[in-house]
């Protein structure tokens, strides 16, 4: 009962994180041409890992044992904060919605890095369902064109985008395979330390140039926005949900990214993309549902 129990916390965990990464695909959008992503990213990482930091104080504590091998925090560290300047560079071009979708690729690729790294094997009825949740990505991404996908015109900002979301991909696995026991909150401190300083050192002559006090109020709303509810909440319910379920399973619930992201994209007052484009957003909830169900089946054949 207690295995299950860990395993619904970590479906909770991951539905409450596709729902709060949605908006940064909204708001990202508004201000990735405002500030250099590099910039913008460092000061997110360095808010989120204030806020984390408090946190990790007020209940357990800086303990030497949580940050022993400080390489494993620089590797994620590395790997997240490329993502994210990755994800800015490519929100400067392509629309939240079809970038949203490329995201909803992250769980076929970290099922293959989930099996490189873990040795995690993928079920035929996962991959099913893997493969008809990165059909709807595909065909969101398209912008529900048929003419584009025969052509397969993708944009700029969706390829640099997916490069991150390859990051993103080798990440997920390896925070299992990198975690030695320590709680999500330190965990994830060390992680958003080692960030902020590879940004820092990427991002020094970004940094620099901005001229913070000037900038448009949108700006640091969706800093804060980024800092506070994309990144200290996600991250630390991506390491929770990640020590409790496999990585593609995890990685599963990014196919509500799309729809979270155009209930995002009407709530702000922007144009809600074309009709056709939701048969993809559709087929990402069916692959979702699916994965759910083959996990619940998995549980009633252990049981």
């Amino acid at each position: 009962m207690a295995a299950v129990s860990e395993a619904l916390r970590g479906h909770l965990a991951m539905l409450a994180f596709s729902a709060l990464v949605a908006g940064s695909f909204s708001l990202g959008g508004m201000v990735a041409n405002e500030i250099a992503p590099a910039a913008l990213n460092a000061a997110r990482f360095l808010i989120a890992a204030a806020i984390i930091g408090l946190a990790v104080l007020a209940t357990r504590g800086i303990r030497r044992e949580d940050y022993k091998a400080p390489w494993r925090f620089a590797v994620l560290g590395g790997l997240f904060a490329a993502y994210f300047v990755l994800m800015f560079y490519g929100l400067q071009s392509a629309a939240p919605v079809s970038a949203a979708a490329v995201f909803t690729l992250v769980p076929v690729m970290s099922a293959v890095f989930g099996w490189l790294l873990l040795r995690q094997i993928t079920s035929g009825w996962m991959a099913l369902a893997l493969s008809i949740g990165a059909a709807g990505a595909v065909w969101v991404i398209v912008r529900g064109d048929f003419d584009v996908l025969m052509t397969f015109e993708i944009g700029k900002g969706e390829i640099i985008y997916f490069w991150g979301c390859v990051l993103h991909a080798v990440y997920t696995p390896l925070v299992r395979r990198l975690n030695r026991g320590e709680p999500a909150l330190p965990f994830t401190f060390g992680m958003l330390i080692a960030g902020a300083a590879v940004l820092l050192v990427f991002g020094w002559g970004d940094i620099m140039a901005t001229s913070w006090l000037s900038l448009p109020w949108i700006v640091w709303t969706g800093l804060f926005y980024l800092a506070v509810c994309a990144s200290s909440a996600t991250f630390v319910l991506l390491q929770y949900a990640t020590l409790r379920l496999p990585s593609a399973k995890v990685m599963a619930y990014t196919y509500l990214t799309p729809s979270w992201v155009i209930l995002w994209e009407i709530a702000l007052g922007h144009t809600a993309p074309p009709g056709l484009v939701l048969i993809g957003v559709a087929m990402s909830v069916i692959a979702l549902v699916m994965l759910l169900e083959g996990a619940a089946k998995a549980q009633r054949a252990g049981a």
